[in-house]
Order: C-alpha cells, then sequence, then structure tokens
C-alpha cells in the first residue's frame, strides 16, 4: 500500500476529523427535506415559489434588486462576465493568476465567450490597489475573489476594497465578485453582507462551500442584469426542469450555518496557533483572516505522510487525507472549519499535536 493510500486510510478510519461539516452522504439531502411538505411543487424551469422565494431570500440578504439561482458558480461567474463585456463592448476583464476561471475551468471564459483575461499581481499574493491602477484602459470588468483561496484564503483591509472599488466605478469598470465564500470572510471585515456586496455590481455565491448544501449558486445584482442573466442561463443549459433539490438543501443550511461563521472564524484562529506551534509547520495566513487557511510542512510529502497516518492512527483525530506537493522539499493542505470541529475532544486534539510535533522534532 502507497504512503498516500496509507493516509488516506487512516483518515478515513479516524474518528475525529477537524474540517468541514461531515461526509457528503445522501443524509445532507434527506436532512434538508425533513420537515418540508412532499406535498408542495417544485420548481419548473426557473418559475415557482420554491425557487423565487429563495432567489428574493438571498437578494435582500446581499442588499442586491435581484438574484437567479443557477446549478452551478462556473456558469453564474462566466456569464456576469460576459454580460459586462457585452454591454462595454470590449470583451476583456482582470483577475488574479489563480482566479478560478483561470485555473479550473479549461479556459472556459476564453472558448466559450471569447473573452480575454488581464492577469493582476502574481501568483503569491492579492491584487492591491496599484494593481488596479495600472490596468490598461480597455478592461470592462474586474473580478475579485473574497477571500483569495489558492493563496490560504487572504483577504485585503477593507478600505483598499473600499478604494479599488472607487476607482473602478470611477473609470467605469463593472466590478463583479467571486463570492462563493463570502459569507465566510463577514466576521473578519464586521460587515454586513449587503455592505461588502454594495462595493460590487454583481455578486455569485456558493451554497456547497461554506453553507455545506448539496450544489448551487446564486449571482445578485441589478434588475435589468438579472433579466439578462436568465436569459444567459437558458442559453448555457442551466435551467434544469427543476432544481429544487439543490434549492431546498441550500435553503436550509444556508439558514442552520451562516450565523455560525463567526464561530468557524474563531476555531480557525484557534487550530492554526496548534499547528504553529509545532516544528516546521506553518500556516498562511499564520493568523487566519477566515475558517479557511493552509498548513505547510518543511518536509516533503512522502515524509510527512506516514507522520501523520501514525497521528491519526494513535489519537483518532484526523486533519486531512491527502497533501500536495510545495516545491521538492516542502508540502501543504487546506483546511476549512465547520461543525465538525466543536466535536472533537479537546484531549484528543492536543495529543494530536503533541505527538506531530515530537515527531517533526526528531527528524530536526
Amino acid at each position: 500500500m502507497s504512503d498516500e493510500k496509507t493516509l488516506m486510510a487512516a483518515y478515513q478510519e479516524a474518528p475525529y476529523h477537524v474540517a468541514g461539516h461531515g461526509a457528503r452522504t445522501l443524509e445532507v439531502l434527506k436532512e434538508a427535506f425533513y420537515d418540508r411538505d412532499g406535498e408542495e411543487e417544485s420548481d419548473l424551469y426557473g418559475k415557482g415559489r420554491v425557487i423565487e422565494d429563495f432567489q428574493e431570500k438571498v437578494a435582500r440578504y446581499l442588499g442586491k434588486e435581484a438574484a437567479v439561482f443557477f446549478p452551478s458558480g462556473t456558469m453564474a461567474q462566466q456569464i456576469a462576465l460576459r454580460i459586462w463585456c457585452d454591454r462595454k463592448g470590449i470583451p476583456k476583464v482582470a483577475y488574479h493568476p489563480l482566479c478560478h476561471l483561470e485555473i479550473h475551468e479549461q479556459d472556459g471564459l476564453k472558448m466559450l465567450h471569447r473573452i480575454e483575461p488581464v492577469l493582476l499581481a502574481d501568483r503569491t499574493r492579492l491584487i492591491e490597489m496599484a494593481d488596479v491602477t495600472s490596468m490598461p484602459d480597455d478592461v470592462s470588468c474586474l473580478l475579485l475573489e473574497l477571500p483569495q483561496r489558492e493563496i490560504g484564503g487572504e483577504l485585503p483591509q477593507y478600505g483598499e476594497l473600499e478604494a479599488m472599488s472607487s476607482w473602478c466605478q470611477e473609470k467605469g469598470v463593472k466590478r463583479h465578485l467571486d463570492g462563493a465564500r463570502l459569507f465566510e470572510t463577514l466576521p473578519y471585515y464586521q460587515k454586513s453582507a449587503a455592505e461588502v456586496a454594495s462595493l460590487f455590481d454583481s455578486v455569485y455565491v456558493s451554497f456547497y462551500k461554506g453553507i455545506g448544501g448539496v450544489a448551487g449558486a446564486i449571482l445578485a445584482g441589478d434588475a435589468d442584469f438579472i433579466q439578462e442573466a436568465i436569459v444567459w442561463k437558458r442559453r448555457h443549459g442551466g435551467d434544469l426542469i427543476s432544481l429544487y433539490p439543490y434549492i431546498v438543501a441550500a435553503n436550509h443550511y444556508f439558514d442552520r450555518r451562516v450565523g455560525k461563521m463567526a464561530q468557524y472564524y474563531a476555531e480557525a484562529k484557534e487550530l492554526a496557533a496548534l499547528f504553529n506551534s509545532c516544528h516546521g509547520v506553518s500556516t498562511r495566513p499564520e493568523v487566519p483572516v477566515t475558517n479557511m487557511f493552509h498548513v505547510h510542512f518543511a518536509r516533503p510529502k512522502g515524509e510527512m505522510e506516514p507522520i501523520l497516518a501514525r497521528v491519526y492512527q494513535e489519537t483518532g483525530v484526523g486533519f486531512v487525507g491527502a497533501l500536495r506537493d510545495f516545491g521538492k522539499h516542502a508540502s501543504y493542505f487546506e483546511l476549512s472549519l465547520g461543525d465538525l470541529y466543536e466535536t472533537v475532544p479537546r484531549d484528543s486534539l492536543r495529543r494530536a499535536f503533541r505527538l506531530l510535533d515530537e515527531a517533526l522534532s526528531e527528524r530536526v
């Protein structure tokens, strides 16, 4: 059995996991439907109370005129950028080099919409005001991801976010928010979702990441923008005959978890401090700004996997099932905290970190 399989097997067998809300089993959907009336009518091609009520609810939460539910964020964001580019007549948008559209969507924006990206900043840091003010003049829209997942979930300071938004507004550049994890940023910013969303012309939020639903996303903005988005949703094949399993689950877990983001954030800071107390371990950011962060080991993946597997087996506490290489001599993984962290016995958690620190100290 390879080291990687040993690590995954040990993680799966560990009774306590520090991250997430739990396994994505059918129980997720069963719970969401437990108290629903079985006679309630489903949505039909984007119409019906079950979808329209949820869209209106999220639009109000985000402080926007209207919203439309999409089966995926990939579809929602490509459509948002297409609308802004069409309106300005310039098929060019600016975003981070590690933007989801750039690295996870098989060039969908370029191949389907012929939109050219302008990459701002570099892969190691956030977009800053200087990057925005030095953009080419012929950019239709600036996309900002809050938080920037691929570099550990970092966030710009709110004042800089306001400055970038104001500059774009003055220059006629539309502002789109990749808010897949917007809800998770609110405890750090000490702002409402509507306050953050007010800095953007369009906003996308996810309902399966921090919220823990089945799938689906909302795109919100002005009423005329959303009417265009609805047309594009049909063109993209996003108007399934019914989306109610996604919507009911999104609504249920939104109500259950959006108010717990401050708890997840506080627990992330606690957990990051435990990792940073170990030899050869660091987190990015050192102090998390949301419920997610990256954990870096000053040891390659092949060395770390058996160490972690042993910690899991001896304590019953699992951190992660797989590591990623970070150059030749280091490795890392991503953590996002949810409902499970509070269920981990604190004596077991402390023992897990004590064993991890001892194992890594022996190798110094």
